[in-house]
């Protein structure tokens, strides 16, 4: 017989606090990367990876050392480092012959491999390179898509929604006029994903509204489409499944036209007319003989009486 697992209660404070922490929340905490580095990963890649980093941060996990590993081949160490590290977002940098300056994009789903797409660098051009102000550690950036590959094909689609999840940032109720200072531009072509990061200026316009320039801040990368490992519709569609809690509760008889127009029915007892109160008038008195129908329909109906002890 094979040995059941145990269930361990945590012995101290701070085991219960970092257990709680993972448990499953109808919010969700903001999603960690990690950012890792193939066995054999040249220059190019590394910078690449510590641009991310610096983009990503502080949602963002950088592992300095090398790690022979094949995603597509065997995902088990990336869901080693996803449980170790509580990161649902990783990226993978590799070079070799075959697949020169490889990136690999992915998340996951319950700490297992959900969808993964190679990218390969084609032009690079480092943060540091670009003399220009940058934008403070942690800004959430605004997202920008251009290209109509991101509406017609499965695969960039799916390379759309991984970005967003990838560069979005934390959840905020609001957000100022000048705290909207990053752009990131990405655009598809064929087969090849441009990425494009910006600060937004504010000038002088004369009114209320600035005058908006972007200006490059770095870094650059011309990407190319290569392997793509995608999730089936079923896990897809059960990892974007929510919890009943944000499902809004049915209201019975209340509808809405093409207007957005309020309607409530309402439900009532069947009125007798002729027993409703009218303006007093020498006209609508009842005459006797119409006294005397309803006092007999009176005297006709059982009366209740009422029951023995």
């Amino acid at each position: 017989m094979e040995a059941l697992d145990r269930v361990e209660k945590p012995k101290t404070k701070r085991a219960k606090r970092f257990l709680e922490k993972r448990e499953p929340k109808l919010t969700e905490n903001t999603k960690n990367a990690m950012l890792i580095k193939g066995g054999n990963a040249n220059t190019t890649v590394t910078e690449v990876l510590k641009d991310i980093y610096s983009l990503k941060k502080p949602f963002a996990v950088l592992y300095k050392r090398k790690n022979i590993t094949r995603p597509f081949e065997d995902q088990t160490s990336l869901e080693f480092f996803s449980k170790k590290s509580d990161c649902s977002l990783f990226m993978f940098g590799s070079h070799n012959k075959k697949r020169p300056n490889n990136l690999i994009i992915g998340r996951m789903y319950d700490y297992h491999v959900l969808d993964m797409i190679e990218l390969g660098i084609e032009k690079f051009v480092a943060l540091k390179d670009i003399k220009n102000s940058k934008c403070p550690e942690g800004t959430k950036p605004m997202l920008i898509f251009a290209g109509d590959a991101f509406d017609i094909s499965e695969e960039h689609r799916r390379l759309r929604s991984l970005l967003i999840d990838f560069f979005r940032g934390p959840v905020v109720p609001s957000v100022r006029l000048a705290g909207l200072e990053h752009v990131l531009h990405f655009t598809a072509v064929d087969q090849k994903i441009f990425l494009r990061s910006y600060k937004v200026l504010l000038k002088k316009s004369g009114c209320k509204i600035p005058r908006i320039e972007l200006e490059d801040m770095g870094p650059s990368i011309d990407w190319v489409m290569r392997r793509t490992h995608l999730a089936s519709d079923d896990l897809y569609k059960l990892a974007l499944k929510q919890p009943k809690a944000f499902k809004p509760k049915k209201k019975k008889n209340i509808s809405h036209d093409v207007f957005g127009t309020k309607y409530g029915r309402i439900h009532m007892q069947k009125q007798d007319l002729n027993k409703l109160q009218t303006r007093k008038m020498k006209g609508l008195r009842k005459r006797p003989n119409e006294k005397k129908t309803e006092s007999e329909e009176n005297s006709k109906k059982p009366k209740l009486t009422g029951l023995d002890n």
